[in-house]
């Protein structure tokens, strides 16, 4: 499962590295690459593999220096998003420049923290972690504190987006919001913690448990709400997809029939395997067999004999499908030719919808007989 989603973060990253290479001066979409991208570093440092391999390449400490250092990046570029996403380039810019200035004050708080302790020190949790030492209290404290501005400042500025927006997007915009600020009053606690340990007080395990456990929940709230409007979007697609899918191959009779009495009237598309399969191409294919059967449909309809065109239209698709078979099977060059074209399978109600459910019944009648 951490293979699987460090995968899927890496693929993020990879995919929105590709959209800046298109709008490289897009300040949102940078700010969100680069918050993908030192989540997607911070990740592997926070393994217990990668940490080992930090430790022993820089000494002991250092992954959790990098991995908070990563953090600090995450949060700083998802509150440039936001900056970004509310003002005009120019004071999106110095707004990010003014916080840019902050995160770094932060981060080398960090490092002097770490680096003037025993590289010992840092080898326990946050639970275990002595904070009555100033250093390592600083070192957790700030970014805790750094943590609880920047989430809560992101999820007041969610908050705002999701009134504005419509459903769906407002539902995973709120479920973002709900999880950016667990996520920062989880922190504050933990800076309150930190304060207190540094006092000498003692902060039970039971509520550091409760604190830890509402802070998993608000990533996870937080990657649902980001993935909501996005999943919900692709399931639609999806529906759609295998609905042209079945419409495709439910049509195939009546295209067959019109297509051999009429071999023009098909369009000269030779699909590739990828084509035919992905999402496009079978789009793609559904509309142009639709349109095939219709222009199918107006050349036949003068070889249907001296019915008329009421007649024709109040037809039921059984008979009609019959009528159909007699027509493709007579004499092109009969008398039927001169007569006038027919409207044919002609819906009631002027949508899509609605004429390939005429289609669809033609087409079931013919596999049926």
């Amino acid at each position: 499962m951490t293979i699987l989603f460090l995968f899927m973060l890496a693929a993020a990253v990879a995919w929105k590295v590709y959209q800046l290479t298109k709008a490289p001066r897009d300040g949102a979409l940078r700010s969100v690459t680069l918050c993908l991208a030192c989540a997607a570093l911070s990740y592997p440092v926070a393994m217990p593999g990668g940490a080992t391999g930090v430790d022993t390449v820089a000494g002991h400490g250092a992954a959790k220096l990098v991995q908070n250092v990563l953090l600090l990046g995450t949060v700083y570029f998802l509150m440039c998003f936001y900056l970004y996403s509310s003002a005009d380039q120019g004071t999106s810019r110095r707004r990010a420049r003014r916080e840019a200035v902050l995160v770094l004050g932060i981060a080398a708080v960090l490092v002097v923290s770490a680096t003037t302790v025993p590289h010992e020190v840092f080898a326990g949790s946050f639970a275990s972690a002595d904070m009555t030492i100033t250093q390592l209290a600083a070192f957790y404290g700030v970014a805790g504190l750094y943590l609880t501005y920047s989430l809560g400042a992101a999820g007041i500025w969610t908050v705002r987006y999701a009134r504005l927006s419509p459903r769906p997007h407002s539902t995973g915009l709120w479920i973002t919001a709900i999880g950016l600020l667990i996520m920062a009053t989880a922190c504050a606690v933990r800076a309150v913690f930190v304060a207190t340990r540094w006092q000498g007080g003692a902060v039970p395990k039971g509520l550091m448990s409760v604190v830890a456990m509402l802070l998993v929940l608000s990533i996870l709230l937080f990657v649902l709400g980001v993935s909501y409007s996005g999943a919900r979007s692709r399931l639609s697609a999806l529906r759609v997809w295998r609905q042209h899918r079945r419409g495709y191959r439910r049509l195939e009779p009546l295209w067959v029939l019109l297509s051999d009495r009429f071999p023009e009237t098909v369009l000269a598309f030779r699909p590739t395997v990828f084509e035919a399969r992905g999402v496009r191409g079978v789009h793609r294919l559904y509309h142009r067999r639709v349109i095939e059967c219709r222009d199918g449909l107006v050349r036949i309809s003068p070889l249907m004999g001296s019915l008329s065109a009421d007649e024709l239209v109040s037809m039921e698709a059984t008979v009609l499908a019959g009528r159909l078979r007699s027509a493709a099977a007579a004499d092109v060059h009969g008398p039927g030719e001169a007569q006038p074209v027919i409207p044919l399978a002609v819906p009631k109600i002027d949508s899509a919808g609605a004429d390939a459910a005429h289609l669809f019944a033609l087409a079931d009648a013919l596999r049926a007989a």
